[in-house]
């Protein structure tokens, strides 16, 4: 859910509350993510994507170097995809109701 934040007035918009729930914000903070109540969903998605594609890039680097057998490498990818779960839920069920 998000609030729209107006003055004492009610008339000026200062912003928007969003309301993450509690698993949200647990799976957030297990990747250093820590919203503010003015942190818009799709910031955070970016965000959490972008760590993700930085993990895909350094374990195809490993998988370069020779680190582990090429035939590790798609459970290695599951394995770290099972890390990044709010990737594979929509927004709208980031957000209290």
């Amino acid at each position: 859910m998000a609030d729209i934040l107006t003055d004492e007035a009610g008339g000026t918009m200062l912003g928007v509350a969003y309301h993450y729930t509690p698993e949200v914000l647990e799976e957030l903070a297990a990747h250093g993510l820590r919203p503010r109540p003015d942190t818009p969903p799709q910031m955070l998605r970016d965000a959490l994507r972008e760590l993700y594609k930085y993990e895909i890039k350094v374990l195809k680097g490993r998988l370069l170097r020779k680190e582990f057998p090429k035939g590790e490498y798609a459970g290695r990818v599951i394995e770290l995809r099972r890390k990044y779960p709010l990737l594979s839920i929509p927004m709208e069920y980031w957000l209290q109701r």
